[in-house]
């Protein structure tokens, strides 16, 4: 019988899965989506065209496949969570990341700081707040055109 994950367990998994995602193995997609429950509330309160709460296991998977799945920027070398501050709450299910993703893009440093605030039950994500540099996301990850175009419908 495995033992179930706690919080802590859980975000130090995300924050080894995401790198390897981002950097262009399509398979952490599953294994991401499989650290959350069936039901689930993942919000980005500070995505710069409004925050749409991601509320499934299967909106995650499409979310890992069609997000960071895809952008892996050419020319991106060593990405990693860096910096590790987990704070763990009173209460058992919740704890506090602060973290930055590091890197290289094509010769220059890369710093995204995250702050990640999960809650962990029967060792899956029913809820995540995830407070992430998204400008300097889509910068990094190529992505800014589509930000502006996105902002100008708003």
């Amino acid at each position: 019988m495995s033992e179930t994950l706690t919080a802590r367990d859980v975000f130090l998994r995300v924050i080894d899965a995401v790198p390897k995602l981002v950097a262009g193995d399509a398979s952490q997609a599953d294994v991401l989506a499989a650290l959350y429950a069936e039901e689930t509330r993942v919000e980005h309160p500070m995505a710069p065209v409004g925050d749409t709460p991601i509320l499934t296991r299967e909106a995650m998977r499409t979310h890992f496949a069609e997000g960071p799945g895809k952008s892996a920027a050419s020319g991106l070398r060593d990405y990693r969570a860096e910096d590790v501050v987990i704070h763990e709450s009173t209460d058992p299910e919740v704890v506090v990341a602060e973290f930055t993703y590091r890197g290289t893009v094509n010769g220059k440093d890369l710093a995204l700081p995250c702050v990640y605030v999960l809650r962990v039950r029967d060792g899956l994500i029913i809820e995540s707040r995830n407070y992430t540099n998204h400008l300097e996301g889509s910068r990094v990850f190529g992505r800014l055109d589509q930000l502006f175009a996105a902002l100008k419908q708003l």
